[in-house]
């Protein structure tokens, strides 16, 4: 049976029983914190099975995408652990129980309709008091007691050993399905878990019965298909095996089962599938979290291919193979292989950039070792290698295992999870507890009403101290006697308030009673739940108070705007830079808007123009925006954007924007585009590799900052004292005289500059009266500079600073006559075939004295010793600096320069080859001076 046939009878056979097919949930579902990947299909029912949402269905079935990485070392070793794979499962909310959980499983099984299975292939195991389970298996199905194993609550309960050791919450036994392969060995294939009690504190008599009681049950796709096709190893299906070949002849290896290659192809199989599948869905290599998994995975197959003397990316190779091997099910796989087979290519160019740079650290630390007569590998040496030039510890320990090292994988866990702590890759409880979480299991949800009103009667419902950061969930009161400025969250029975999600942030305004005002400065999520953030501003509030809620209208209505606009940019992006350009996080603040989308460099200045220009010209066309509440496959077939991470229900808020975008969304947003009222790019940036950001503004705040624009750049044409239309020309030149007034400083010998800067180029001026033309010359000017666009004026007002303090300073070394190194190497004398040059070089600073020095090295031909020296106020300055062959004979400039320091009441030093030094009595320079002379006369003869 074909892995796609199977699929498709298991969600035929739970449908035929009554439950409702859900699509699978995203890969990495943003919507829950408590996971950086969906590991398992009952995942998306988390609160169906809390009893906190209501509920449209009782009993469900799905096929879900998982990602887990605790087995990642058993990858391609075993036959059937994988990273990502697919879980089948059926699920009940209070619906029928152990013993349709169990009949339908077994008939699904062993059933020739389906599946055709011989029972004698079949054995289970019950946790060891689950009487019910067994009996069940043993009276109704007839399963000798031989075949029903009775494990403990480690190995046959869920959460595992919950019963002994927790944590406290919704808990149950399970029961296993395992195949008997040919071999003789076991395989499972299946778990029923029956959660049917709450865990409340520490044995005995801590299960408590749950009124309502759930089935969550799971069958591993991959391994059931390598049953039912008699292959030995899941990556011997018809699903994964062409990328297996795929990946031999990319590496240019053949396939042999059995040996180290094999397993290599196999572990580049599974990575390059979950690094596929997660890429797809906008979740690139990087440093924290989920990005930091798909990281980890793409350089565990190049490291794989590595072994295998690949010196240049290939795993992108594969992308399309994947996007093959799986078309039937996720079709759309193929709509963004471009894309993800571009991103992890430049994963792999930039860690092969490294991989020399770890192996050669294995080979220093083994010869260290030896040396040490030292046995096992550090744990923290291997975590290092892991972390910082992405080395597996399964390679260090294969690479130890052959100088007869030992590897401390303790220490590695240990070290890794300090790492994991401190990257964000560790994951939390599954479960949460506090008082939001008691109020969403009474209330389930918060109405949302704001669509259309924004004033609403309500009635308090829930009363909660503090602001609900980390480690401080705060308390739930039935009431508050009186006002002050502590934090509290309302929770009302409906809402007109918009709570932050999709990128928008919360609404404020007021929540008021006839004996309270409540002001809300956030408003937040708790999954269904509206969490109002504020201070009780006046009187007493108490649970089941009525009250009025009131949205600040303006600034609902700025959020619209920008919100609106990012819809209208989506749609630009795609049209100028691509498809691919999808968004992958936003923020919308009031006429402010924040877009991440996917892009691998920056957007050309002519492009970003062109994409602004299209928004305008969508703004000015005044296109309808409306909502309208669809099915997810009715949007499906509109052509609805939807934006992976995203949690939608069914039915659905679909967004139309006149006919060229269609969005799924449960933001607010303004009637027409001509609402936005203007659109103003601030700033496109890189975010992280193959992620872009674009920053801009709307409404009143989009015109002010091109007032602003405008406003600037007469500022800065103000300040150089040039035209508007010379402002970028004068900046350049500016910036420039500065640079070649340095360098004729360090020199030595400058040409004339006027005292005051004035531009007098020839550039093509700008049109001051093209609005784009300015803002493009603005653009320039900062990155000319370097700053915001705030710091512009206060840099260029220092640079003309340095301009004019480094005039001052090259008149002050021309005060005593025009020098160059030519002139003082006239003034020189040859002494034992080396040129000294002892020489007073009034005004001259030291990067003068350094320069003249350095070029009179170039210059001659012989050894050279030169002191120079120059009075500045009542201070003495000397330089000095011998060539490289006086060094290897000995002689140091540090100490000539020293004894000429001592005579003129200093001292100093510095290299053989080069030093300063300085005194405080200007009186005793020529004495000092003729002293150093006749010094290094005496050395050098």
């Amino acid at each position: 049976m074909k892995t796609d046939e199977l699929r498709e009878k298991y969600l035929d056979f739970y449908q035929s029983k009554g439950c409702t097919i859900c699509p699978s949930d995203v890969l990495v579902p943003a919507w829950d914190p408590s996971v950086l990947f969906t590991p398992a299909g009952m995942n998306q029912f988390k609160d169906h099975f809390l009893g906190k949402v209501k509920l449209d269905f009782t009993k469900a079935t799905t096929c879900q995408k998982c990602l887990r990485t605790g087995d990642i070392d058993n990858v391609g070793r075993t036959a059937f652990h994988h990273t990502f794979f697919e879980m089948l499962g059926n699920f009940s909310f209070g619906d029928y129980f152990k013993e349709e959980a169990i009949h339908w499983a077994w008939e699904f099984l062993t059933d020739k309709k389906w599946l055709g299975i011989p029972g004698e292939r079949l054995s289970v195991t019950v946790y060891k008091d689950d009487d019910e389970a067994h009996g069940i298996w043993h009276n109704q199905i007839g399963l000798p007691d031989s075949r029903i194993v009775r494990m403990d609550e480690d190995e046959n309960f869920w959460p595992a050993s919950a019963p002994s050791e927790g944590p406290d919450g919704v808990c149950g036994p399970c029961s296993e399905i395992y195949y008997h392969l040919d071999d003789g060995s076991d395989v499972e294939i299946w778990n029923l878990v029956f959660t049917q009690f709450n865990r409340v504190g520490s044995p005995p008599d801590n299960l408590q019965p749950l009124p309502s009681k759930n089935i969550d049950t799971g069958m591993g796709l991959e391994r059931t298909a390598s049953v039912l096709q008699g292959v030995p190893t899941n990556f011997h299906i018809d699903s994964l095996f062409p990328i297996v070949q795929a990946a031999a002849d990319v590496c240019g290896v053949k396939y042999e089962y059995g040996n180290d290659n094999s397993r290599r192809l196999r572990r580049i199989t599974d990575h390059a599938r979950a690094s596929v599948f997660s890429i797809h869905e906008n979740v690139y290599p990087g440093a924290k979290d989920a990005r930091y998994v798909i990281r980890r995975l793409i350089r565990r197959a190049v490291l794989d291919g590595y072994q295998m003397n690949l010196r240049e990316p290939f795993l992108y190779k594969l992308v399309d193979a994947v996007a093959t091997a799986h078309a039937k099910p996720y079709p759309e796989l193929a709509q963004t292989s471009s894309r993800v087979a571009e991103a992890i290519e430049a994963e792999e160019r930039t860690f092969f950039a490294t991989i020399d740079g770890g192996m050669s650290r294995i080979e220093k630390l083994f010869t260290q070792m030896n040396s040490d007569s030292q046995v096992m590998v550090p744990g923290a040496v291997a975590a290092d290698l892991q972390t910082t030039y992405g080395v597996p510890p399964e390679l260090v320990q294969t690479l130890a295992a052959e100088q007869n090292f030992t590897f401390d994988w303790a220490g590695y866990r240990t070290a890794m999870d300090d790492h994991a702590e401190v990257s964000g890759a560790g994951q939390v409880v599954l479960f949460q507890t506090g008082p939001l979480e008691t109020l969403k299991e009474a209330l389930r949800e918060t109405p949302f009403v704001g669509y259309d009103q924004t004033t609403a009667e309500a009635t308090v419902k829930g009363i909660i101290t503090g602001e609900g950061g980390k480690g401080d969930e705060g308390q739930l009161l039935s009431h508050l006697d009186r006002a002050d400025e502590a934090m509290l969250r309302l929770v009302l029975d409906h809402s007109p308030f918009y709570g932050e999600s999709g990128g928008q942030v919360g609404d404020i305004g007021t929540i008021e009673g006839e004996d309270f005002t409540f002001e809300v400065v956030d408003t937040q999520r708790h999954a269904a739940l509206i969490v109002h953030h504020g201070r009780l501003t006046r009187g007493a509030i108490h649970e089941g108070a009525t009250c009025t809620a009131k949205v600040d209208v303006e600034h609902r209505n700025s959020l619209a705007r920008a919100h609106s606009a990012t819809h209208v940019l989506h749609h630009a992006l795609h049209h100028h830079v691509g498809r691919h350009a999808e968004q992958q996080g936003s923020k919308v603040e009031s006429d402010r808007l924040r877009f991440d989308f996917t892009n691998p460099k920056a957007i050309p200045d002519e492009t970003l123009v062109k994409i602004e220009e299209q928004v305008l010209q969508l703004v000015g066309a005044a296109e309808p925006i409306r909502w309208d509440t669809v099915t997810l496959a009715d949007a499906r077939e509109a052509g609805a954007m939807m934006l992976f991470g995203e949690k939608y229900p069914d039915p659905c808020r679909m967004v139309s924007m006149g006919e060229f975008s269609r969005e799924l969304c449960g933001g607010t947003h303004v009637r027409s585009t001509a609402d936005i009222e203007a659109f103003e790019v601030v700033v496109e940036e890189s975010v992280s590799t193959g992620t872009r950001r674009i920053e801009a503004l709307t409404g009143q705040r989009a015109k002010e900052h091109r007032e602003q624009t405008r406003v600037l750049l007469a500022k800065v044409a103000e300040t150089l004292g040039c035209e508007p239309a010379d402002a970028l020309p004068a900046t350049e030149a500016l910036m420039n005289e500065v640079r070649s007034l340095k360098k004729e400083l360090s020199a030595g010998k400058p040409a004339e500059h006027a005292a005051k800067f004035k531009y007098a180029g020839k550039h093509e001026p700008i049109d001051t009266n093209d609005y784009n033309s300015v803002r493009s010359a603005v653009r320039a000017i900062t990155r000319r500079l370097n700053v915001a666009l705030s710091d512009v004026t206060e840099r260029l007002e220092s640079l003309l600073a340095d301009r004019s303090r480094l005039v001052a300073e090259l008149k002050l070394v021309t005060a005593g006559g025009e020098l160059s190194a030519d002139d003082l190497i006239e003034k020189g004398q040859t002494v034992g075939g080396t040129l000294v040059i002892v020489a007073e070089t009034p005004g001259a600073n030291p990067n003068v004295m350094r320069g003249w020095i350095d070029q009179i090295r170039k210059k001659s031909d012989t050894p050279t010793a030169i002191l120079l020296a120059a009075v500045q106020g009542k201070k003495v300055l000397l330089v000095g600096g011998l060539s490289r062959d006086l060094v290897d004979r000995g002689l140091k400039a540090g100490d000539w320069v020293g004894a000429a320091a001592k005579m003129v009441g200093g001292g100093g030093g510095g290299r053989p080859d080069m030093a300063q030094a300085g005194g405080s009595d200007p009186s005793q320079l020529p004495a000092a001076l003729k002293e150093a002379a006749s010094s290094m006369h005496s050395q050098l003869q």
